[in-house]
């Protein structure tokens, strides 16, 4: 099993190598640049108003612009156009002016010390914008997975030894209602109810904690934190478990038919013995195989929508917002951790395959 591992570990850098290839490809062809959006800016403010531009470079300073660097700022003043040479010092102050091959290479030797650069527009270092964001997408991603699946399984379970009967129908009406319905309106529908819209005013609006949590008590801050997290968790477990759970009861009622499941009622073992001490096994691995991408679906993409609702900065908002801004080191950046907490994940999947059967041995397989 440690080759295996050592093997997977090892197969992880020509992926992500290929990964970023392909990104930073992309990235070349996409229009509307950090450099054609500064230009774009500082042309708008041209014709605009001049008081603005007079005025010690205010109206620059905010956005792509602001990092063009005083300099630039004071020769572009009054000018009709744009001289070349102002363009050449922008694509220079944006990393712009050398081939895209060496500016790849540089950005594959800057992460492969997790060096991710600096933000266009935030002026910060990219993996200190990720750690500030990173515990926002992990409280909604981990206890809305773990939550997800502790209702999924054991429901999905339960309809497939009640495969037909009445409780199998309405929870499945409850289950694809669930899924039909987008996470966010769940969100809309529990912010009007519990957050002081039109109805109680039980729960917080926005945030993740409290503006006084770090004077708190830590069993204090453990309950504002629950406080806070609750409506933004239900909102995505409930828009979330239907997969999971019609996942677990297809396959116990695949379990179930089979031959072995009836030659072990026929020597005389219970029902429950049968379910948990033989089905279980064999029906949990293909949905534990959907678990790493139902976990980094719901710590990167699946919240995105919900940390605009409830007013959370996490990892999903700060993505889609770069893209926008077109700041590519966030971007690139977001999508290089992304990747690898991807790879890593999947590795425990296959473990944990292991832990469930240990019958499976990834050792005696090619990678």
């Amino acid at each position: 099993m440690l080759a295996y591992i050592l093997r997977r570990l090892l197969l992880m850098i020509p992926t992500l190598f290929g990964i970023m290839l392909v990104s930073f490809a992309i990235v070349q062809f996409v229009p509307g640049g950090p450099v054609e959006r500064a230009i774009a800016q500082l042309q708008g403010q041209s014709e605009g108003s001049t008081s603005g531009l007079g005025g010690g470079g205010g109206a620059i300073g905010s956005g792509a612009a602001a990092h063009v660097g005083g300099d630039i700022t004071s020769r572009y003043r009054g000018a009709q156009g744009l001289d070349p040479k102002f363009i050449a010092e922008l694509n220079k102050q944006y990393g712009f002016d050398k081939p895209a091959i060496e500016r790849f290479w540089m950005l594959v030797r800057d992460y492969s010390t997790f060096n991710l650069g600096k933000s266009y527009y935030r002026d910060a270092p990219v993996i200190e914008l990720i750690k500030e964001k990173l515990p926002v997408s992990m409280s909604l991603g981990l206890w809305m997975t773990l939550i997800s699946y502790a209702i999924s399984i054991p429901l999905g379970i339960a309809k497939a030894v009640r495969d037909g009967s009445r409780f199998d129908v309405w929870t499945s009406a409850a289950v694809i209602f669930g899924y039909a319905v987008p996470s966010f309106l769940f969100a809309i529908l529990l912010v009007v109810l519990f957050c002081g819209g039109s109805f109680w005013q039980i729960f917080p609006l926005r945030g993740l904690t409290s503006d006084n949590f770090a004077e708190l008590t830590w069993p204090h801050k453990i309950l504002d934190y629950l406080w806070h997290i609750t409506l933004p968790v239900t909102a995505l477990v409930l828009g979330s478990f239907a997969t999971s759970t019609l996942l677990t009861k297809n396959s116990f009622l695949d379990e179930i038919k089979k031959a072995y499941v009836q030659t072990a009622r026929m020597k005389g073992l219970s029902e429950r013995s049968v379910l948990y001490g033989h089905v279980f096994r064999n029906a949990m691995l293909i949905v534990v195989a959907g678990f790493p991408g139902a976990f980094v679906g719901a710590f990167f993409t699946g919240s995105l929508l919900i940390e605009q609702v409830f007013s959370l900065d996490g990892l999903g908002y700060l993505s889609y917002d770069s893209l926008i801004q077109r700041d590519y080191p966030v971007v690139l950046g977001n999508l290089y951790v992304f990747a690898l907490i991807g790879l890593i994940v999947n590795l425990l999947s296959d473990l944990t395959y292991t832990w469930i059967d240990p019958r499976i041995d990834f050792e005696s397989r090619e990678v």
